[in-house]
């Protein structure tokens, strides 16, 4: 099984191969060309922008130096604090504990992922999740 760390680096390159090939590209076109799931999206989103290598322009994102760290910064730091008091807990719920949005808890993640920071399991159960613990560093 993939690690999440390898998962959010293999799908932030298909998203820089996209907007390499395509150019500026809306959220439905990235899906459309990577046919990665909206999660996976996000959390390529938050490891392109630690590697300050995405931006977003109103709707569009392109390649260049990121203007998105700052938030995704912020919802990381948040994201980090709540693992350090709870340890393992899943995507949701941490969206929730934190007070963001879980498409932004996503990049976070992402984010997190880049500096390999967290690892992460999916759940088997019935509601598909992602179970993500901090690691200390």
């Amino acid at each position: 099984m993939k690690s999440i760390i390898e998962e959010c680096g293999q799908n932030a390159g298909k998203i820089w191969e996209a907007l390499d090939e395509h150019g500026s590209l809306i959220e439905p076109n990235l899906i459309r060309y990577t046919r990665l799931a909206q999660s996976g999206i996000d959390a390529a989103i938050g490891w392109l922008a630690r590697e300050n290598k995405i931006c977003k322009d109103g709707a569009v994102y392109k390649l260049g130096e990121t203007n998105l760290a700052a938030k995704i910064g912020q919802d990381a730091g948040k994201l980090w604090k709540a693992l350090e008091t709870w340890g393992e807990v899943d995507i949701s719920s941490i969206a929730k504990l934190t007070r963001i949005e879980e498409k932004d808890a996503y990049r976070a993640l992402g984010w997190l992922a880049r500096e390999d920071r967290v690892t992460a399991k999916k759940d088997k159960s019935k509601i598909p999740r992602i179970l993500i613990k901090f690691l200390m560093r």
